[in-house]
């Protein structure tokens, strides 16, 4: 390798509540020799840090804006309330907008959720960040509904979330520019989507081989006129007396 020349690598961007670990595990055991950098991103950042080349590719939050980024839907996640422990909603199995009507519901300026509608009673601020309105629920103030996984990842002893079942939800998806994908792209590609090792998209196609015959064990088609397993003496490929073969003429006695 010449100075110039620099060593492949991936970086791979994620935003907040998404775990790549089985994906990074599975491009270890495949590309040993190509190291993967995570970076993490706001939901908000990750478009703009694809386009800048700050990764090669990113698990993001859809909707994304698909102007000069391909993206492919990964998963599609549930949505929940944060409540108290003593919260009423933490004595049923499953709520709806309706039923937090008469709740102040935290929007927080990072929130990824589409509403057409927020459900009930605005906050006189907005927190700035998914995670100061986790404390401002533990404080009492109000509840918060966001993704399953921001639940899961802002986990407090003191707080626990339902399903909220006619709330936005939000899909994660892999992003990429579009005038940038590469194998190592393409490879990682494979790997979201299951293909397995030996898969031939996104990577070159190993040619077939021509089959070689077994100079050992090789079997020789038989000269014309000769049976198989026939030498040119001695056995025969019918026993003696059997159908086809040649009778003599029985001899006189004297």
């Amino acid at each position: 390798m010449t100075g110039s020349e620099v060593p492949p690598s991936f970086r791979l961007a994620y935003v907040p509540g998404v775990t790549p670990s089985k994906w990074v595990r599975i491009w270890h055991e495949r590309l040993p020799d190509v190291p993967l950098t995570l970076v993490a991103v706001t939901a908000a950042e990750a478009p703009d840090v694809l386009r800048g080349s700050g990764a090669d590719a990113g698990l993001v939050r859809m909707p994304a804006d698909r102007t000069d980024l391909s993206a492919i839907p990964l998963y599609t996640e549930t949505t929940v309330v944060v409540v108290p422990k003593d919260h009423v909603v933490a004595a049923v199995e499953e709520v709806s907008t309706e039923d937090l009507a008469d709740d102040i519901v935290l929007h927080p300026l990072d929130d990824i959720l589409e509403w057409e509608s927020l459900p009930g009673k605005p906050a006189k601020e907005r927190p700035a960040t998914t995670a100061d309105a986790v404390e401002l629920v533990a404080a009492g103030v109000g509840v918060l509904v966001v993704p399953q996984s921001l639940a899961r990842l802002h986990h407090r002893k003191d707080l626990t979330y339902r399903p909220v079942a006619d709330a936005p939800q939000s899909a994660v998806a892999l992003s990429w520019p579009e005038e940038a994908t590469t194998d190592l792209v393409e490879q990682f590609i494979g790997i979201v989507r299951g293909r397995t090792v030996n898969s031939t998209r996104g990577r070159p196609a190993t040619p077939a081989q021509p089959k070689r015959p077994d100079a050992g064990g090789a079997q020789r088609k038989p000269a014309a006129g000769k049976a198989a397993g026939k030498g040119s003496r001695g056995g025969s490929g019918a026993p003696k007396g059997g159908k086809g073969a040649k009778r003599g003429k029985p001899r006189r006695r004297s």
